[in-house]
């Protein structure tokens, strides 16, 4: 008798595992992204600031459409670095054939070449896409020197002959 409980009991775990394995499976295929009619198009994926002056302006607006047949919905941007902070219209249904903007800051109070990426993440046909800023910023200025004395030259010498 004991072997028989045994067996039954082996035989109703084994179906329990299998079966939970099926709906995890279907689970899956049922959570399965579908196929968006919305797209994102930008005016221009790449901007270049050229030489931009130390602390000076480093923001850009990047100008897009959605040209697809749905709402789309940014649900993210993200920039590359803490240096670059995107601004953009989030979780709002964007209409077919509208004008929206994301805007991207560059922090110019760090000399040098740069290039950085956004990465947005959104329900269109293709759901991830890149934009990137680049440019030089001037170095920083620096403060004239005093000679000592605390007294700024001004070229006159403080005695003259006559």
């Amino acid at each position: 008798m004991k072997k028989v409980l045994f067996t039954l009991g082996i035989f109703v775990l084994s179906v329990a595992a299998v079966s939970a394995q099926e709906k995890k499976e279907g689970t899956a295929t049922a959570t399965a992204p579908l196929t968006s009619n919305a797209e994102i198009t930008f005016d221009k994926e790449v901007h270049d600031f050229g030489t931009i002056d130390y602390a000076g302006n480093g923001t850009y607006e990047f100008r897009f459409v959605n040209t697809g047949k749905e709402p789309l919905i940014i649900s993210n941007a993200q920039g590359s670095c803490g240096c670059t902070v995107p601004t953009y219209p989030k979780n709002v249904p964007i209409k077919p054939g509208a004008v929206e903007y994301i805007k991207v800051t560059y922090d110019t109070k760090r000399a040098g070449n740069f290039t950085k990426t956004v990465t947005i993440t959104s329900n269109a046909k293709t759901p991830s896409k890149v934009i990137t800023i680049k440019g030089t910023v001037s170095p920083a200025p620096t403060e004239e020197a005093f000679p000592s004395g605390g007294k700024k030259d001004d070229g006159a010498t403080p005695f003259e002959k006559h």
